[in-house]
């Protein structure tokens, strides 16, 4: 409120923040989850906080929470690395000095086990009108303490022999049972519907896109299945499956780009959180080697985990949620009569004083921290960066036609293994379908194995294959890069099997399931609806740079709106015209797999790749040759500004340009000042006194593409206005030299981001396909560690032409499209529904 005419509204980076959670029903869901299974213990409630009741915090509320809880003697301290002993002693003084010693908190109460099953049904959020929303349902079930290192990895290889692959006994009943869209609790959640972070674990199996008329038939359908391998057993061969795929998890140890000192800490935590063993969920030899041997001794282990922990276990909950179109309308009108009620209440004394402190916040976020504060930071110099760029090894040559890729990495015996396919081999209309087929290719069987068995014969003898896709435009050139990945990995010993699955899916693969490709169908459509309210600005970005650059239009049709677009007008196509369908995926395989069009990657030391590297050469030689000419694609681009349209309260607002096309060449210096820009200028008038979750700014150095991108945004036009004053504000900068280090360290961090050798050697592969040398990366590193004032100024007048020619994509509610558009003019954002 800035004058006493205004209505009173609220504003709040978390408040908005949990207004675009709650408009997820898939974290409503796992909020009703916690609530259901843990209703005694403070796993019920709301951590950020419900949107109703933020409002409600008193400050003096909010410092007493903090001051109680976040005390050092409520801490856990942990340190990775080979620094000095005598070093982390003295950080450790340096900090916990300045505090007197406090009681500990209490630990998390045990939650009493139920005497007999419950549900609840709870709404969600749906576009009013919208008749085709369907339900979520999931069975959850308590489960013990968690602190018994040999019980928690039984129930880690429950999980996955339950619900791992598409071959599990659960998901496959939930899958072929046809009543839902995507199972809950699959291998695409890395838990598997297990989850170990709480005090007691709990298990949560369920469907989304359900008829409300069908929930009570998945319900049952979870039991029986249950009850069956309680009674029959699991397969060995699915046993044994999981038995490897697990262990080689656990042996290799790869959480991608996440540092591993990381990762091991939060590991620690699930147990050090709860006065357990820090070190229980680290050492995970000896428990996996206990349960191994009771397995080998014919001990049913899993089966009595399931009738003792599940079917026998009363404490279960089943959670139904139900389509509301009706909800957010009233939800927004119950806030709208809260503000009117708690306006009129107001004397014109009390409201002058909400201006009044609204006025003070403002000032007080609007004034930088002084010079003297921000040296209280310990941070880096410029002469701590290294001036080299870092280089990956590579090693070219070709075998069998094939052009292969060698990177000599220390991967501690595992072969890394990436087979690509250019796009380009095929006509643009093919493009959406490309996915498809990357997962079937693992997910339909073969002409040796169906679906089941393949899964099995994947998780017994290999660490996993998998589809990836990767769009880029090149250096200097208007050239997209656009390839199909089929990456493996297995131990060097198992690379011959690796191999051989690699033959018999890509060459053999049965692509005639109608049943089943409906499977994955679904599947894709509704993950992708599940992702529109969790990752908009994602969504946002793919859409924006899908009108300015080839790369950018194939990556849209592939993972974008339009590629949902695309499922679901394939899934009416496969019940009504499948055998067109099904000539559509034989004729892209066709055209796609063959040695012409392929390229291969290899990680691993060099001691090994000469072992692998003669049956590597065997299994090119096997691939078929074709005739081919590749296709030059030319796409019409979308110019226009859309207003993408589901069912949230906040928005996701974009902007964007390609500024090589307005006649700018890229500098170093660029990529310095973006991020410069997101953590100032975007984060002060967007984040904080705007009160949006999140604020971006991407610069691709490939494409020439300049984004603008918010999280969660209360606002639209007032963000784009933001957006376009960018250029002026870098104009009237004052930077200090220690703002321009800062800024310099941070893209320096951005271009080191920390690798594990598997993802080395593929970030070189992506490297070489998109035309960027270790020339190229080293002249921008150059420019980068070369950032000056004047180069801030000048990017200024770089984005004023982003400003002038951008192009707009917001995500956010039909309302908010349309009150738009009555500001702007009837047709300023094109409206286009998606949920």
């Amino acid at each position: 409120m800035e004058d006493l005419e205004q209505p009173l509204l609220y504003k709040g980076v978390v408040f908005n923040e949990m207004k675009g959670a709650m408009a997820s029903p898939d974290y409503v869901l796992s909020k009703e989850i916690l609530k259901s299974l843990f209703p005694d213990t403070p796993y019920a409630n709301e951590s950020g906080g419900v949107p109703e009741a933020i409002p409600d915090l008193t400050y003096p509320q909010f410092k007493t929470f903090y001051d109680t809880n976040y005390h050092p003697s409520n801490s856990r301290i942990v340190f990775y690395g080979d620094d000095p002993p005598e070093e982390r002693l003295r950080l450790m003084h340096e900090y916990l000095k300045e505090y007197d010693p406090a009681a500990e908190n209490p630990a998390i109460p045990l939650q009493k086990a139920f005497n007999k099953p419950s549900s609840c049904i709870i709404p969600y959020v749906v576009s009013e009108g919208d008749e085709s929303a369907k339900s979520l349902i999931t069975v959850n079930w308590m489960l013990p303490e968690n602190n018994d290192a040999e019980l928690a990895i039984t129930y880690t290889l429950l999980a996955h022999v339950l619900m791992g692959t598409p071959a599990s006994p659960l998901r496959r009943a939930l899958i072929e049972s046809g009543l839902g869209e995507e199972v809950i609790g699959s291998g695409y959640d890395p838990s598997y519907g297990l989850f170990t972070s709480l005090r007691q674990l709990f298990f949560t199996f369920g469907l989304r896109g359900v008829q409300p008329k069908d929930v009570d038939k998945v319900e049952q359908i979870i039991l029986d299945t249950l009850a069956a391998i309680a009674e029959d057993g699991f397969e060995k061969a699915m046993v044994e499956a999981t038995v490897n795929t697990i262990e080689f998890q656990l042996r290799e140890n790869n959480f991608g780009s996440n540092p591993r000192g990381l990762i091991l800490m939060v590991r620690a935590l699930t147990t050090w959180l709860h006065n357990g063993d820090p070190f229980a969920s680290l050492d995970f030899a000896p428990p996996l080697e206990a349960v191994k041997r009771r397995l080998t001794a014919g001990e049913p282990i899993f089966e009595t985990m399931v009738r003792e922990h599940l079917l026998d276990n009363s404490h279960r909950s089943t959670v139904h949620l139900i389509p509301d179109p009706g909800l957010q309308a009233r939800q927004e009108e119950a806030e709208k009569d809260r503000l009117e009620k708690t306006r009129s209440s107001f004397s014109e004394s009390d409201l002058q004083g909400i201006i009044d402190r609204n006025n003070k916040l403002k000032e007080f976020q609007e004034t930088p921290d002084s010079a003297e504060t921000l040296a209280l930071l310990p941070t880096l110099k410029h002469s701590d960066l290294e001036p080299e760029e870092r280089r990956i090894p590579l090693a070219e040559s070709e075998l069998s036609g094939v052009r292969v890729l060698y990177h000599d990495l220390p991967t501690y015996g595992i072969t890394y293994l990436d087979l690509g396919f250019n796009l380009h081999a095929l006509p643009a209309e093919l493009i959406p379908y490309i996915p498809l087929l990357g997962r079937a290719f693992t997910e339909m069987g073969t002409e040796k194995d169906d679906y089941i068995q393949l899964a099995q014969h994947i998780g017994r003898t290999t660490g996993g294959i998998e589809a990836e896709t990767f769009t880029s435009m090149m250096p200097d050139r208007d050239e997209a890069a656009a390839w199909l990945f089929i990456r493996g990995k297995a131990t060097a010993e198992r690379t011959d099997d690796l191999l051989s699955i690699f033959q018999d899916i890509l060459g053999g693969v049965c692509l005639d399931n109608r049943e089943r490709f409906r499977q994955i169908v679904l599947e894709e459509k509704a993950q992708l609806e599940t992702e529109l309210a969790q990752l908009g600005h994602q969504v946002v970005y793919s859409r924006l740079q899908s009108g300015l650059h080839h790369a950018g239009w194939a990556e849209e049709q592939m993972n974008g709106v339009e590629y949902l677009f695309h499922i679901r007008e394939l899934a009416e196509q496969i019940d009504h015209n499948w055998p067109d369908v099904l000539q559509t995926l034989e004729t892209i395989r066709h055209s796609l797999i063959h040695r012409e069009s392929m390229i291969c990657n290899v990680t691993m030391d060099g001691e090994q790749w000469r072992t692998v590297k003669p049956a590597l050469e065997t299994f090119l030689a096997a691939m078929p040759s074709r005739d081919i000419s590749l296709h030059k694609w030319a796409p019409e681009l979308s110019t226009d500004n859309e207003g993408l349209t589901i069912p949230v309260k906040v928005n996701y607002v974009g902007k964007a340009a390609n500024i090589y096309q307005l006649g700018h060449k890229l500098h170093g210096s660029y990529p310095v000042v973006a991020g410069y820009l997101k953590t100032t200028w975007l984060w002060d008038m967007i984040r904080l006194q705007g009160g949006a979750y999140g604020a971006f700014s991407l610069l691709d150095n490939l494409s020439g593409v300049f984004a603008y991108l918010t999280y969660r945004d209360p606002n639209l036009l007032k963000t784009l206005s933001i957006f376009d004053e960018s250029g002026g504000f870098l104009r009237k900068l004052q930077l200090s030299d220690q703002e321009l280090t800062k800024s310099i360290i941070g893209a320096i961090g951005r271009r080191d981001q920390y690798l594990l050798p598997d993802a080395k050697g593929f970030t070189s592969l992506k490297r070489t396909l998109s035309g960027v040398t270790d020339e190229y990366r080293q002249r921008i590193r150059d420019e980068v560690l070369a950032t000056n004032v004047s180069d801030f100024a000048s990017f200024g007048e770089v984005l004023d032409s982003v400003a002038r020619t951008g192009r707009v994509v917001v995500l956010g509610s039909e309302d908010a499209i349309k009150e738009t558009n009555a500001k702007m003019g009837e047709a300023w954002l094109q409206h286009i529904p998606v949920l």
